[in-house]
């Protein structure tokens, strides 16, 4: 699984500082897929408010980025109408600002984020520090024993590659399961040689802690990683180490951008990873 290229990347806005920053934050992604951007603002009154906004942002990002754009100015909500756009206009990517109040409160409202990312038919970046991210040095990959979990390695590669950045491999375990622990190192070990054949830098780290979302932010902040990345499971059970509850947890809390991958069909998994 990879980001598409020569694509679209959209990114909803509400005009919070936010979702401005998603724009700006947006670029250098966009100079390497080669991709436009297409800025998305929804009202529930009406498909002319900010009109004149919309059209000097667009304008400000051909100025500065030298990037190709457009805007979207529409008339109803804006999380059903995110996903259905993003996939008529088959996009990449949809990056998007969040409020920095946890429980997903932003313009999207109650928790119409988590709907909208579990249904969304492209991977989903979001981000709420207000600081700017330029540069991408450390990727966080956490990962587990599921099938699922490895899906992402291909996207995280590939954006090693793009920014020239070290995957930073991440497993929580639960203390007192041995049993989990003594399978997960050598499967660690087999994805750190899978990543680092295909010539990007990688460590990996198990870490015991019986709070697994709390224990991947933390260590995301104290290593310096300016991107997590996440599967985005569904319909799994509830011991599931990195399941739905978890990774909504870490795109409430993270100050650091969280890229989240909805899985492939079964039927079409191929990673070169066994």
């Amino acid at each position: 699984m990879l980001i598409k290229e020569n694509s679209s990347i959209l990114i909803p806005i509400d005009f919070s500082k936010q979702s401005l920053i998603a724009i700006e934050q947006s670029y250098n992604l966009a100079k390497f897929t080669r991709s436009k951007i297409i800025v998305m603002h929804a009202s529930p009154n009406s498909n002319h408010e900010h009109q004149k906004d919309l059209e000097e942002i667009v304008a400000n990002i051909k100025k500065d980025s030298g990037l190709e754009a457009e805007f979207l100015n529409l008339k109803g909500d804006i999380y059903e109408l995110i996903d259905p756009k993003a996939e008529e206009l088959e996009c990449a990517l949809i990056v998007i600002g969040l409020d920095t109040q946890v429980r997903f409160r932003s313009f999207l409202g109650g928790t119409n984020v988590s709907k909208f990312i579990k249904n969304a038919p492209c991977p989903v970046i979001t981000m709420r520090s207000k600081d700017n991210r330029n540069s991408c040095a450390n990727i966080l990959m956490p990962i587990d024993l599921s099938a699922q979990s490895r899906e992402k390695v291909g996207i995280v590669v590939q954006l090693a590659k793009y920014y020239n950045a070290t995957i930073k491999i991440v497993s929580v375990f639960s203390p007192s399961d041995e049993k989990y622990e003594n399978e997960l190192l050598p499967y660690l070990n087999q994805v750190k040689k899978y990543i680092k054949d295909r010539g990007v830098a990688c460590t990996n780290k198990s870490i015991p802690s019986n709070s697994p979302a709390e224990a991947i932010v933390a260590y995301a902040n104290n290593n310096d990683c300016d991107l997590i990345v996440l599967m985005n499971k569904r319909d799994l059970s509830i011991g599931e180490m990195f399941g739905g509850a978890v990774s909504t947890k870490i795109i409430e809390t993270s100050n650091v951008p969280v890229l989240t991958v909805n899985p492939m069909k079964r039927e079409s998994i191929s990673t070169g990873i066994h």
